[in-house]
């Protein structure tokens, strides 16, 4: 195993950072506005929440990306590889996150809505500033286990033409013939970037805490 070649699965790591990060940023977006819909009660809303969150729930997240990159140049849109996989990864990881805080949402004490709502507040201005940050640190643990999980599951990006860690190491150990040290080293890459990602979720967690207090 050469410097070389540990330098190609680094580069590919970033690759596998960079579309996570994003993934989960834009999931998290959207399972804000997923909780918001199911909040409502309305059905006009609640049904296709439902259905959006059982879906992608359901559907393993390999057959999501092929349908989503055949799906989108059928209908008239062309995107490169990367934007496909984003969505794909950001819409999975939307309705795993959405379910997740919905417990947290759940729990949040009636009586603060209350008093939101005694001091003027609308239902837009409760939610954001009441409910989403509670339900955000009743929630952090599984939201951080949720990031981890779609940093893993990002190596099946590579059906959609990205070169990300997994298929990096695929191709080095076909063309050196070194497949031992080049799928360790990739394990190890992954551990130390989901072991950055726990300890940030630690950290924002001990944040959080002491903010409430």
């Amino acid at each position: 195993m050469t410097l070389k070649l540990f330098t190609l699965l680094l580069q590919a790591a970033i690759s596998t950072v960079g579309i996570s990060l994003v993934s989960i940023a834009i999931g998290f977006v959207i399972a804000i506005l997923l909780s918001a819909a199911r909040l409502s009660g309305k059905a006009i809303y609640v049904a296709p929440t439902q259905l959006f969150i059982s879906f992608f729930r359901g559907v393993p997240l390999l057959v999501q990306l092929l349908l989503i990159y055949t799906l989108l140049p059928v209908i008239g849109i062309n995107v490169p590889s990367v934007v496909a996989a984003i969505i794909g990864l950001s819409l999975c990881t939307a309705a795993y996150q959405a379910e997740n805080m919905r417990g947290g949402f759940e729990s949040v004490p009636k009586g603060l809505i209350e008093a939101a709502e005694v001091t003027g507040l609308n239902p837009t201005q409760t939610f954001f500033r009441i409910r989403v940050p509670i339900a955000l640190r009743l929630t952090l643990p599984a939201l951080v286990n949720e990031a981890i999980m779609i940093l893993k599951s990002s190596s099946l990006v590579s059906v959609v033409g990205i070169i990300e860690i997994t298929k990096m190491a695929q191709d080095l150990a076909s063309s050196t013939y070194l497949p031992i040290p080049i799928f360790l080293s990739a394990g190890l890459i992954y551990l130390v970037i989901n072991w950055v990602i726990a300890m940030l979720g630690r950290y924002a967690e001990k944040s959080l805490a002491g903010t409430s207090a």
